[in-house]
């Protein structure tokens, strides 16, 4: 089956304007077309997009996303080199989630700190 740009936007989330970059980019290289040029994706090329939001929300830079797509494309010749990109991506995003992990402790501090003066706190202002 295959999709139309409108209709895999709507599928993913993505804006057809992300939709076109990413392609602009080299991020979906399988992307078939109509003699007319209209782009016509199909189920694999979702899984891709699906890949590639996942690599990026997790804060793998376009650049790197995109060597990791072009040695997909080389097939399992590089499949020791993209495991050990992604093993390098994961360390990132445990440290990632540390810190975020450190700053909620932090927050969550706050918060209550918030709650217990204003049990008891007295704002001059509003007397």
């Amino acid at each position: 089956m295959h999709y139309t740009i409108k209709q895999v936007s709507e599928k993913t989330g993505l804006s057809i304007y992300t939709l076109r970059y990413y392609d602009k980019e080299g991020l979906l290289p399988l992307i078939k077309r109509s003699k007319s040029g209209i782009r016509r994706f199909s189920d694999n090329d979702i899984s891709w997009l699906k890949l590639i939001c996942c690599l990026k929300n997790s804060g793998m830079p376009i650049e790197q996303i995109k060597e990791f797509m072009n040695l997909c494309l080389q097939g399992n010749k590089t499949a020791e080199t993209r495991k050990n990109i992604m093993l390098a991506h994961r360390e990132k995003i445990l440290e990632q989630m540390k810190q975020l992990e450190s700053s909620l402790h932090t927050i969550d501090y706050k918060i209550d700190h918030y709650k217990e003066i204003g049990i008891f706190h007295i704002d001059a202002s509003n007397n």
